[in-house]
């Protein structure tokens, strides 16, 4: 039943649907199919410089207050890996690959806080542009497991209504081009970058890298000659701007 609807879908954004309403419930029957409880379909910010832009959702209020007010963006591992990730994962997955990084804490009361309000799982569902990430989707609620099949099929589904909806909201088609490419960064200076948006000194990010605190200063060099930034807080601003840190 759900395979069928995504591919009901996929027709839908293929050009049948007439407006962002149609569109957006044959998304949710998709959503709906495999038991998911909450979804957001987002552009990222750094598209429009402005903040994220939510074309659909169907997500608890009172969880994004709380996220907001305890500043979870800063541990979220969805939001971490979302950065970097070329294909769709899944939320434990996330969690499980950065249980080791700093304030640990925190991010199991995300967990809790989470769970309380019905999301123990999910998946998320990036939409890369030819300038890097354009979209996402993450679909919450109870543990449900996906086959690769039905991962490959939601991953074009998703792609599919996220173009759809720019389409049909009037954004210009050639959105995914409206910044100019930026260097890309290595996945070591990435490392670095999130480190230092953390507020770690230079021996504190050796230690969690496993390099030597020369070697962190010499890629901390490297990232304010790339990033064309006055010190290492510059480089954590223009990180924060462009997105790639949360």
């Amino acid at each position: 039943m759900g395979i069928h609807l995504i591919m009901e879908l996929l027709a839908v954004a293929g050009g049948e649907a007439k407006s962002a309403r149609h569109l957006d419930l044959q998304f949710e029957s998709m959503i709906d199919s495999y038991g998911f409880l909450f979804y957001r379909l987002a552009l990222q910010p750094k598209l429009l410089r402005e903040e994220e832009v939510t074309l659909a959702h169907r997500w608890p209020e009172e969880w994004t207050k709380i996220y907001r007010a305890k500043k979870y963006s800063t541990v979220d591992p969805v939001v971490r890996l979302l950065r970097v990730a070329e294909k769709p994962y899944r939320i434990r997955d996330a969690v499980f690959a950065l249980r080791n990084q700093p304030r640990r804490g925190r991010l199991q009361r995300m967990i809790q806080d989470a769970a309380k309000h019905g999301m123990s799982d999910g998946y998320v569902f990036p939409v890369h542009g030819r300038t890097g990430l354009l979209g996402s989707l993450l679909v919450s609620g109870r543990p449900i497991d996906l086959s690769a099949t039905e991962l490959a099929l939601f991953d074009a589904a998703t792609r599919s209504a996220l173009l759809r909806h720019l389409e049909l909201r009037g954004y210009p088609l050639g959105l995914e081009k409206a910044e100019a490419a930026e260097p890309p960064l290595t996945k070591r200076e990435l490392d670095v970058v999130r480190h230092l948006a953390e507020g770690l000194t230079s021996s504190e990010i050796a230690r969690e890298l496993g390099i030597s605190s020369h070697t962190v200063d010499w890629y901390i060099n490297g990232l304010q000659e790339k990033m064309e930034a006055k010190n290492r807080l510059h480089v954590v601003a223009l990180a924060l701007r462009r997105g790639l840190v949360a």
